[in-house]
């Protein structure tokens, strides 16, 4: 946990306010974001010039990027979000084929979820994740289950799935299987080729060092002629038919890269270990503090693994997403500190090379007396 060199200044963070909640939207280091800059301003210089040349500059981004996540069938989307619109658009469901995802799916995909579910007569069946995840998801299969939606890391948990068994436990039922993987890239080395769903979405700009919007949607090799993009546009085939969308601002993904070369230059391994102790660190302390004053409910250990604990709150405390998101502000405003806490009282806490012990120390000196007055 020996602070990395000159990581602070690596980012352009605002100094008056300590960022531990890396996990929602990332923070882009200097150098990502002036590679990004470069690059609007060649693309402004020469427009013709420069979205002739695009199709081929994106395909190098995009080899760069799949041989990180090894994998041979990429496409680049904006976030996972739409990378699971564009998965539950390619899958063929009806009146009698059963949906089955979990109470940990994130709020957007739920929502994606449900939509579809309109459009088709799909059903939807929701299981609880509970202690054992493998025999939480198989005991929701029935002989109508066509598609398994399930996270890779969940989002306001913090919590690691067992996906390449998941995947073959449901290949072996011919269930399809999509998988949320919105935070594993830069946290995880991910191998889609070994993992095997049929769909898997990830996030670069959360823990890859992309700008914002970046993200990989992987296709199984079976699934690529079928694949129907939102938006209809020039491209042919998978994986241009699902990137190509005209006009819009592809330096995100071209810059993608960049991020990856930075991160293999600090030490993958180095900085998933340092980000790892630091959030148990923070996970530690801050549960400590709040279970002192009887504000704190418990904290899960987490796994190992992962840059992000999470704190369950006290009743009372952050039960809706109105009353998480005014803690929040109340916490930025008056202690400094931007955190992230999810319905239900599940206070989020991440760490990235840009955050110290001392961030959390300080987190856990004020929270108590201000939760505290917010019962």
């Amino acid at each position: 946990m020996t602070p990395i060199p000159g990581a602070r200044e690596m980012f352009s963070l605002e100094p008056e306010v300590i960022q531990l909640n890396h996990g929602s939207y990332g923070a882009v280091p200097i150098e990502v974001q002036e590679r990004q800059s470069w690059l609007r301003a060649e693309m402004e210089r020469a427009p013709d010039l420069f979205f002739a040349r695009l199709p081929a500059r994106l395909g190098r981004a995009r080899e760069r990027v799949a041989a990180f996540l090894n994998t041979s069938g990429a496409a680049f989307v904006a976030n996972a979000t739409e990378g699971v619109a564009v998965a539950l658009e390619s899958v063929p469901l009806g009146v009698r084929d059963e949906v089955l995802y979990t109470d940990h799916v994130y709020a957007a995909v739920e929502h994606a979820l449900r939509r579809r579910a309109a459009e088709t007569g799909a059903k939807l069946v929701k299981v609880g994740l509970g202690d054992d995840p493998v025999e939480a998801l198989l005991g929701g299969v029935t002989t109508r289950t066509r598609l398994a939606v399930f996270d890779h890391i969940s989002s306001s948990a913090a919590r690691l799935l067992p996906v390449e068994r998941l995947v073959k436990e449901f290949a072996a039922r011919d269930v399809v299987t999509l998988v949320d993987g919105a935070h594993a890239p830069g946290i995880l080395e991910v191998d889609l080729e070994a993992i095997g769903a049929d769909f898997w979405v990830g996030n670069l700009h959360k823990w890859a060092f992309a700008p914002r919007p970046a993200a990989v949607l992987h296709v199984a090799p079976h699934w690529r002629e079928r694949v129907r993009p939102l938006i209809v546009s020039y491209g042919e085939g998978f994986p241009e038919a699902v990137e190509w969308q005209g006009t819009r601002d592809y330096t995100a993904m071209l810059a993608a890269p960049y991020g990856l070369d930075l991160l293999e230059w600090l030490g993958p391994e180095r900085v998933r270990g340092h980000n790892a102790a630091l959030a148990a660190y923070g996970q530690r302390v801050v549960a400590e503090a709040l279970d002192a004053a009887s504000l704190c409910v418990d904290a899960p250990p987490g796994d190992p693994r992962l840059p992000m604990r999470v704190v369950r709150l006290a009743a009372g405390l952050g039960r809706t997403k109105a009353q998480a998101d005014a803690l929040c502000e109340q916490v930025r405003d008056r202690l400094g500190c931007q955190i992230k806490i999810d319905p239900g009282g599940l206070l989020r806490l991440s760490a990235q090379i840009y955050n110290q012990t001392t961030d959390y120390d300080r987190l856990a000196a004020g929270l108590p007396a201000l939760l505290r007055s917010s019962i």
